[in-house]
């Protein structure tokens, strides 16, 4: 989630030789590559805290280097342009709508860790592991809407009303991450009719920005931004980070929801692949579960992760948010994007 970006590569020294165990090789298997350095390639919204990066260092004494090339989008085009002379060991921050292409592309090396639930499981994707999930939601500025005693839309046919004509800012599927789960959502909501439905939208005076932080920080009304537009596309837990005097000043419209999965794998070719092995399970310790909601601004996958109180209160998550099969994606998702673009063009 894109709540602050950093694009960055950070080294980080290992301060002690030790090295933690990782699982041995299947019986039969070569044992896992492993050298004393370690890349870790990551979106570029990836803000675990330093403190935390460096104690998986000094506990695995590797020197962990940080390489971030984009959103989860460009993360996997990377990737897959870079397979044959890998980027790193591990990645972090492929999400549901771009696993099954990074899996097809065979830019993966299966790993089953010990430290993922099984609880957890339902969350499953080839050669992927997840760590964190979220949903990307219509949100809304309730001041906005209470001065104007005008009600909050509540589903994706309330946004083509007239009476919420120039209110919507979203983002473009093509370059932005949560663009395309909304675009995904509104295909799983509206089926074959899902052009339609986005020309109504556009009818309507929505505006499309290239990426999240422009949508959210500058046309949007609430939070910090200062723009014209109560409507944009965000996440469930948004709300939980514009908190002020015990109440939130936003919130997340449930009914419009997309679950948003995101995961770590081993790299093909990875040098260090014990060290990739290592860094997944370390993703899914306690002390990193407990860190994500904070730093990451997603859900842990571990169910029994202790969350923030604000979360409890303004970040609930939906009980039935919109559902795509991965397989459909992988189809289907560039496709979608082409026939989008075409829709919407002449808006």
């Amino acid at each position: 989630m894109k709540f602050s970006a950093t694009l960055a590569t950070v080294t980080l020294v290992a301060l002690a030789a030790c090295s933690a165990p990782t699982p041995g090789p299947a019986e039969g298997s070569a044992p896992p590559t492993e050298s004393t350095e370690l890349t870790v390639v990551t979106h570029d919204s990836f803000t675990l805290p330093d403190e935390l990066k460096e104690q998986f260092a000094e506990e695995t004494g590797y020197e962990v280097t940080y390489l971030a090339p984009g959103d989860a989008g460009a993360l996997v085009n990377q990737l897959i342009l870079t397979k044959d002379s890998p980027l790193g060991d591990v990645v972090y921050g492929i999400d549901n709508t771009f696993a099954s292409r990074a899996d097809d592309e065979g830019i993966l090396t299966d790993y089953d860790s010990p430290a993922l639930p099984q609880s957890s499981t339902q969350f499953d994707a080839a050669g992927l592991t997840p760590i964190d999930f979220g949903d990307v939601c219509i949100n809304a500025d309730k001041d906005w809407f209470e001065e104007r005693d005008l009600p909050l839309p509540t589903t994706l046919d309330d946004l083509t009303d007239p009476r919420y004509k120039d209110l919507l800012v979203v983002t473009n599927p093509a370059s932005s991450s949560p663009g395309l789960a909304f675009l995904i959502a509104t295909i799983g909501a509206k089926g074959d009719g899902y052009l339609d439905y986005w020309r109504s939208l556009m009818d309507n005076g929505t505006l499309v920005t290239s990426g999240w932080s422009d949508a959210y920080y500058t046309e949007f009304s609430g939070a910090d931004g200062e723009g014209p537009r109560p409507l944009v596309l965000s996440y469930a837990t948004s709300p939980a980070f514009t908190v002020e005097d015990g109440e939130s000043s936003t919130v997340a419209l449930l009914g419009t929801c997309f679950r948003q999965i995101e995961y770590a794998g081993v790299l093909a070719g990875a040098e260090n692949e014990a060290g990739a092995r290592a860094f997944i399970d370390f993703m899914l310790s306690p002390k990193v579960q407990r860190a994500i909601p904070t730093n990451l601004y997603m859900y842990p996958v571990v169910a029994d992760t202790p969350l923030p109180e604000e979360w409890v209160k303004f970040a609930p998550l939906p009980t039935q948010p919109i559902e795509v099969s991965a397989d459909r994606i992988s189809e289907n998702r560039d496709q979608w994007i082409r026939d989008w673009t075409e829709a919407t063009s002449d808006f």
